[in-house]
């Protein structure tokens, strides 16, 4: 059976057909559910993509956390289905109190559009399951706010229940313990500012996104009925 994931559309959102076609390429069946609607449907996996929902007016995310379809997305979380979010759907996801802590604008104020080396700092999750802690993979980055942020207690949950998923090797936006993404107490639910859509194939610079797309969908593909 295909696993089937839905893409997430907000007005504004720029990455979702990159999502798509980096799915597909790894043999899923992926398509786009817009904000507005009040299901996921049968999806097994969902993505909120990078991109600026809603302008980013008021803050990023701001807005995308109060659109109809996160209702479902909260449910479907819930019920232990797999959820990522990138760069701008890690935003939304904080928003919506999915993840914990907060994006911020990058030190110096500065947007960001560069390759980053990352280490798995935790295999447990639905977008690290096919890699081992240690290993370096190569995303871009692509924003101005993704200074994760937290406060200390949270922080210390997190490292002391393995939650902090990713860390740059060499923290190009001020993030808290150099972290990259999270993921919820489920594991399920993953939040990211690289993109590992954009690193699916070698004549591109890198192919190490497939490594965590591959996660996501093996997450995905063992809810399945046999």
């Amino acid at each position: 059976m295909t696993t089937k994931v839905g893409v997430v559309v907000f007005p504004g959102s720029n990455c979702e057909h990159d999502v798509v076609e980096a799915l597909q390429g790894l043999g899923a069946d992926a398509e786009l559910l817009w904000h507005g609607d009040a299901t996921v449907g049968d999806v097994d996996a969902i993505v909120l993509p990078g991109g600026f929902a809603h302008g980013d007016y008021l803050r990023p995310g701001a807005i995308a956390r109060f659109s109809p379809i996160m209702v479902s997305i909260t449910d479907f979380a819930a019920a232990g289905g797999p959820v990522v979010g990138i760069c701008n759907g890690f935003q939304v996801l904080t928003e919506a109190g999915l993840l914990p802590g907060a994006l911020q604008k990058n030190s110096g104020s500065r947007f960001l559009c560069a390759p980053a080396d990352l280490i798995v700092a935790s295999a447990q999750s639905a977008l690290t399951c096919a890699t081992n802690v240690g290993d370096v993979v190569r995303l871009p980055i692509n924003h101005f706010e993704g200074n994760y942020t937290c406060s200390a207690e949270t922080l210390q949950e997190l490292r002391a229940e393995d939650r902090i998923v990713l860390r740059y090797v060499s923290n190009p936006n001020g993030s808290i313990d150099d972290i990259a993404g999270v993921c919820s107490a489920g594991r399920n639910v993953v939040g990211l500012m690289p993109h590992p859509e954009r690193a699916c194939d070698p004549l591109l610079g890198s192919d190490d996104g497939r490594r965590l797309l591959g996660s996501l969908l093996a997450t995905a593909g063992s809810r399945l009925p046999a």
